[in-house]
């Protein structure tokens, strides 16, 4: 990958989408010196307006507006998953690269479509979540890597919960094609799992729909009915190539929240942080202990667009960055397949194969003054 077009100094982001996540990455956005957000756009222009206003952003309003601006390199794409590739083609199609909430995109094949016009272009996209780069997460990589389980055989993991329409003003979009527990919750699962064994191989799953029509529970819509499209429970088995399995349970349908990752090896478990938080407890159990070790976490928990400033420093330094669209696809790809497998009944193939990232350098700092203007 080649740095930027001679371009030097912080880059210009601009965010599409100004619902309830874009106040998450502005917070973070807005203290990176790395980078600068110009722009806010949102099919709702006053929307658009009150947010930028709030973090002193400088342009509000449409899409067309905030992609006219030279300034902006990366367009940050906080749309609801249905339009997530019709927005990233319009910002590619703009020469802009983009960095996109998941899922990457509805299906693999659009999917491989971005990636492949993005290649024709030039550009580069980055694929959410960057939950993956926090402290907790990679403090677990640099474990693993380092050999402290032996060698992994097995990962355990869970995501329980009522579902997301109790806190959610809207929170339909969260129960369509392309959301749900798998399409929404699991990319922060399958992301962690592919990070620490590298891309699955096989998948095999189940799928129930506990409730044809949900009810929101807060804001000025509670009470309002609406119908589910998609499965809310799926009990899931990966395999992946290089040897380990793991056992991955995404549920709206449990009255009892509940968060588990545990990576086995031949020496000890791991008791890693829940994947959708920037940190958490580390904990270490070898064989005949009778407790559980704290383990140190190190790096940022920053919050949510620190890959979008990992993505910027690549781009400036023109090496690849780690929140890629390959392993976005790659986990998208695994999702489809295991729909299909809950569908079919039969296991399924995943084609693609994406490396596993490196970890980030323990002294990454999100708030450092790294590109300067020459």
């Amino acid at each position: 990958m080649s740095a930027a077009d001679g371009r030097s100094g912080p880059v210009g982001v601009a965010l599409v989408g100004a619902g309830v996540i874009s106040a998450q990455y502005l917070k973070a956005l807005s203290g990176f010196p790395d980078v600068r957000v110009l722009g806010v756009a949102d099919l709702d222009a006053e929307r658009a307006r009150t947010v930028a206003a709030e973090y002193g952003v400088p342009v509000a309003g449409g899409v067309a507006e905030i992609l006219a601006l030279d300034e902006v390199e990366i367009v940050v794409n906080l749309t609801i998953p249905a339009a997530h590739t019709a927005v990233a083609r319009q910002a590619l199609a703009a020469g802009k690269h983009v960095y996109g909430e998941k899922p990457l995109a509805l299906d693999p094949v659009d999917g491989a479509k971005l990636l492949a016009e993005a290649a024709e272009r030039g550009l580069r996209i980055g694929s959410a979540p960057d939950t993956v780069l926090g402290a907790g997460l990679q403090s677990a990589l640099r474990a693993i890597r380092s050999g402290l389980i032996g060698t992994p055989i097995s990962a355990n993991t869970a995501m329980l919960s009522p579902g997301p329409e109790s806190w959610h003003h809207s929170p339909e979009f969260l129960f369509a094609r392309g959301a749900g527990p798998l399409f929404d919750i699991g990319p922060y699962y399958l992301t962690a799992l592919s990070s620490f064994f590298g891309p699955v191989r096989r998948v095999a799953a189940v799928a129930r729909q506990g409730r044809a029509e949900r009810v929101i529970g807060s804001g000025p819509r509670a009470g309002t009915r609406f119908p589910v499209e998609v499965p809310t429970h799926v009990t899931a088995l990966l395999d992946f190539a290089t040897g380990p399995s793991a056992s991955c349970t995404f549920s709206f349908d449990s009255p009892l929240p509940r968060t588990l990752v545990e990576i086995t090896g031949t020496e000890a478990t791991l008791s890693v942080p829940d994947p959708n938080r920037f940190s958490g407890e580390l904990r270490l159990r070898r064989a005949g202990d009778e407790e559980w070790s704290e383990l140190p976490v190190t790096g940022t928990d920053a919050g949510r667009g620190i890959g979008v400033l990992e993505m910027a420093r690549a781009l400036r330094a023109g090496v690849p960055h780690r929140a890629s669209a390959e392993l976005g696809l790659h986990v998208l790809e695994t999702m489809a397949a295991l729909s299909a497998s809950a569908e079919t009944g039969a296991f399924q193939e995943v084609g693609s194969a994406c490396p596993a990232p490196e970890p980030l350098p323990e002294d990454w700092d999100p708030y450092a003054a790294t590109l300067t203007v020459g």
